[in-house]
């Protein structure tokens, strides 16, 4: 009996030195993984000469240091005083010039326009262009030795879920350069917003989501991915008593595509489709109209006229007419249909779905010039 004790004791000690010693193998093989590396790098760079850098217990200051100096508050200046201000940042120095990025409602009606950089110096610019369904604007000012231009990414290749920040002057100059941090929270969405400030949305815009803090005054400052990179433009977020945390951003690549119309001061050419818009929900529910409408089509737009010598009068189309959609994709009201209307060029032909005496019909129509429907 007293054998067996033995054997048992001796068993169990045995089993105590073996998982010990599994034990130091895995944990102190991880020790020392982490022991040479403190932290985990940033994302894959998705710009030539991007440098990674290291994410670890102290944050993203790395990424920070390699920007701050390139992000500027942006002063709208009406009647010689400072009517609001946003955020820009240097996007090229070409040079003695440096050329800032921003939205274009943060110079808009601007009689002058100057930029305070991150040592406090502030510098009058001079606003090239600008577009206020891109909601971007290009100003140029005379660059100092202290600026720096900001590295431009590529949001397609960011995942939700990683980390982003953005540097900005929420509520204007005392709090400039603040740091907020998040992740991407959502790619393609579909926002409606209005381009001249009414109740009304009149465009839709594809845009980055983040729950990063975004507070009036981050307009037009950069979201940028852990390495520093820019992968969209702040250029919204939503306001409700119920809604916390929902910051948009025009990706990147969208902003590259316009940029260098707006830097050679030249208007985007918006492609015409020629018609007077009202949105059915809108005709449905005013004595002002008098468009028959069937019970059941509840979205679409409604022709309430045509302008002579354009793509649409040179169609099938006749006013009263419901569009519903546009080359297949449906549009819901005139900010869809002008949405989905602006992915095309001057001279591109289009079909169009509408509704007429209750019936679907189609009908092609050559889209005009026009800088601005």
């Amino acid at each position: 009996m007293k054998s067996k004790y033995i054997k048992e004791a001796m068993l169990i000690i045995i089993s105590f030195v073996i998982g010990g010693v599994l034990t130091y193998v895995v944990i102190g093989k991880d020790i020392n993984i982490g022991s040479t590396n403190n932290g985990s790098t940033g994302l894959t760079c998705s710009s030539a000469n991007c440098t990674k850098v290291v994410v670890d217990e102290s944050g993203i200051s790395e990424a920070v240091s390699k920007v701050y100096d390139g992000v500027l508050l942006v002063r709208n200046y009406q009647q010689n005083q400072v009517a609001s201000t946003g955020t820009g940042f240097v996007y090229k120095i070409d040079g003695d010039d440096a050329y800032i990025i921003t939205n274009q409602h943060v110079v808009d009606g601007a009689s002058k326009v100057t930029v305070v950089t991150s040592k406090d110096e502030e510098i009058e610019g001079t606003v090239l262009g600008g577009d206020s369904y891109v909601d971007i604007a290009v100003i140029r000012i005379k660059k100092t030795d202290d600026l720096i231009a900001l590295q431009l990414g590529n949001s397609e290749n960011s995942n939700l879920g990683d980390l982003v920040f953005t540097v900005g002057n929420p509520l204007g100059y005392e709090y400039r350069g603040s740091v907020a941090t998040g992740h991407l929270a959502g790619k393609d969405r579909l926002v409606s917003v209005s381009t001249d400030n009414s109740l009304s949305s009149d465009w839709v815009m594809k845009v980055l989501q983040t729950d990063a803090a975004i507070n009036p005054g981050n307009s037009g400052g950069p979201l940028m991915n852990a390495n520093g990179e820019v992968i969209g433009v702040i250029s919204m977020k939503l306001v409700q008593t119920e809604v916390e945390g929902m910051g948009f951003a025009i990706p990147i690549e969208y902003v590259n595509s316009k940029i260098e119309t707006l830097e050679k001061g030249e208007e985007i050419e918006w492609p015409l489709l020629g018609v007077q818009m009202l949105n059915v929900t809108d005709a449905k529910g005013s004595y002002r109209y008098n468009f028959d409408i069937p019970n059941d089509i509840d979205s679409g737009v409604v022709i309430a006229g045509i302008e002579s010598g354009t793509g649409a009068d040179n169609s099938d189309l006749q006013e009263g007419d419901i569009v519903i959609a546009v080359n297949g994709e449906e549009v819901a009201d005139s900010a869809y249909l002008r949405y989905e209307l602006y992915k095309y060029s001057v001279g591109d032909t289009i079909e169009l779905t509408y509704i007429r005496d209750g019936k679907e019909h189609k009908t092609k129509v050559t889209l005009t010039k026009s800088s601005n429907e």
